[in-house]
Protein backbone atom coordinates (compact mmCIF):
# COMPACT_ATOMS: atom_id res chain seq x y z
CA UNK A 1 0.00 0.00 0.00
CA UNK A 2 1.36 3.82 -1.06
CA UNK A 3 1.35 6.43 1.86
CA UNK A 4 0.95 9.73 0.68
CA UNK A 5 3.58 12.19 1.29
CA UNK A 6 3.20 13.66 4.58
CA UNK A 7 2.41 17.77 4.87
CA UNK A 8 3.82 19.66 7.62
CA UNK A 9 2.37 22.89 8.32
CA UNK A 10 4.11 25.98 9.93
CA UNK A 11 2.44 28.36 11.95
CA UNK A 12 2.08 30.87 9.51
CA UNK A 13 0.27 28.37 6.41
CA UNK A 14 -1.45 26.67 9.26
CA UNK A 15 -3.25 29.81 9.97
CA UNK A 16 -3.76 30.95 5.96
CA UNK A 17 -5.34 27.88 5.40
CA UNK A 18 -7.49 27.57 8.13
CA UNK A 19 -8.43 31.18 7.26
CA UNK A 20 -9.22 30.33 4.02
CA UNK A 21 -11.31 26.97 4.69
CA UNK A 22 -13.73 29.17 6.61
CA UNK A 23 -14.03 31.84 3.92
CA UNK A 24 -17.36 32.30 2.59
CA UNK A 25 -16.32 35.07 -0.16
CA UNK A 26 -12.91 33.29 -1.74
CA UNK A 27 -13.79 30.61 -4.59
CA UNK A 28 -15.31 27.20 -3.74
CA UNK A 29 -12.65 25.30 -5.30
CA UNK A 30 -9.73 27.54 -3.55
CA UNK A 31 -11.61 26.56 -0.13
CA UNK A 32 -11.96 22.82 -0.81
CA UNK A 33 -8.19 23.21 -1.38
CA UNK A 34 -7.29 24.27 1.87
CA UNK A 35 -9.56 22.07 3.23
CA UNK A 36 -7.94 19.11 1.67
CA UNK A 37 -4.43 20.04 2.48
CA UNK A 38 -5.42 20.55 6.35
CA UNK A 39 -6.99 17.42 6.60
CA UNK A 40 -3.53 15.99 5.01
CA UNK A 41 -1.38 17.73 7.32
CA UNK A 42 -3.22 16.32 10.61
CA UNK A 43 -2.18 13.02 9.07
CA UNK A 44 -5.34 11.71 6.73
CA UNK A 45 -4.77 9.87 4.14
CA UNK A 46 -6.21 10.74 0.30
CA UNK A 47 -8.76 7.90 0.60
CA UNK A 48 -10.06 9.29 3.95
CA UNK A 49 -9.94 13.11 2.84
CA UNK A 50 -11.77 11.81 -0.35
CA UNK A 51 -14.67 10.35 1.63
CA UNK A 52 -15.01 13.25 4.28
CA UNK A 53 -15.05 16.19 1.56
CA UNK A 54 -17.14 13.98 -1.15
CA UNK A 55 -14.27 14.16 -3.76
CA UNK A 56 -11.95 11.42 -5.30
CA UNK A 57 -9.17 10.21 -3.91
CA UNK A 58 -7.13 11.28 -7.20
CA UNK A 59 -8.34 14.66 -6.29
CA UNK A 60 -7.42 14.91 -2.91
CA UNK A 61 -3.98 13.21 -4.21
CA UNK A 62 -3.20 15.98 -6.62
CA UNK A 63 -3.99 19.15 -4.47
CA UNK A 64 -1.68 17.63 -1.67
CA UNK A 65 0.92 17.49 -4.51
CA UNK A 66 0.30 20.64 -5.56
CA UNK A 67 0.84 22.14 -2.33
CA UNK A 68 3.75 20.66 -1.38
CA UNK A 69 5.61 21.34 -4.93
CA UNK A 70 4.19 24.84 -5.27
CA UNK A 71 3.25 25.77 -1.53
CA UNK A 72 0.12 28.00 -1.01
CA UNK A 73 0.57 29.45 -4.24
CA UNK A 74 0.50 26.20 -5.91
CA UNK A 75 -3.18 25.91 -4.61
CA UNK A 76 -4.08 29.33 -6.24
CA UNK A 77 -3.51 28.68 -9.94
CA UNK A 78 -5.43 26.21 -11.93
CA UNK A 79 -3.45 23.89 -14.42
CA UNK A 80 -3.56 25.25 -17.99
CA UNK A 81 -6.20 24.55 -20.49
CA UNK A 82 -5.67 24.56 -24.19
CA UNK A 83 -9.08 26.81 -25.28
CA UNK A 84 -10.37 27.08 -28.02
CA UNK A 85 -8.68 28.11 -31.90
CA UNK A 86 -8.68 31.02 -32.39
CA UNK A 87 -11.07 32.16 -35.91
CA UNK A 88 -9.07 35.05 -36.90
CA UNK A 89 -5.60 34.94 -37.31
CA UNK A 90 -3.25 37.11 -34.71
CA UNK A 91 -2.03 38.34 -38.03
CA UNK A 92 -5.22 39.93 -39.31
CA UNK A 93 -6.19 40.94 -36.14
CA UNK A 94 -2.66 43.12 -35.77
CA UNK A 95 -3.63 44.74 -39.36
CA UNK A 96 -7.07 45.66 -38.14
CA UNK A 97 -5.85 47.61 -34.54
CA UNK A 98 -3.35 49.62 -36.48
CA UNK A 99 -5.44 50.17 -39.11
CA UNK A 100 -8.04 51.99 -36.65
CA UNK A 101 -5.54 53.60 -33.91
CA UNK A 102 -2.97 54.64 -36.87
CA UNK A 103 -4.72 55.16 -40.18
CA UNK A 104 -7.88 57.49 -41.21
CA UNK A 105 -10.72 55.92 -43.23
CA UNK A 106 -11.02 57.75 -46.72
CA UNK A 107 -14.14 59.84 -46.36
CA UNK A 108 -14.32 60.02 -43.06
CA UNK A 109 -12.60 61.46 -39.95
CA UNK A 110 -12.68 58.18 -37.57
CA UNK A 111 -13.87 54.84 -37.56
CA UNK A 112 -16.73 53.63 -36.36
Amino acid sequence: MRVARPIVLNPEHKQALEQCARSRSLPVRLVERARIVLLAAAGRQDKEIAAELGITAHKAARWRTRFLDGGIAGLEKDAPRPGRTPSIAAAKVKLVVRMTTQEEPANATHWS
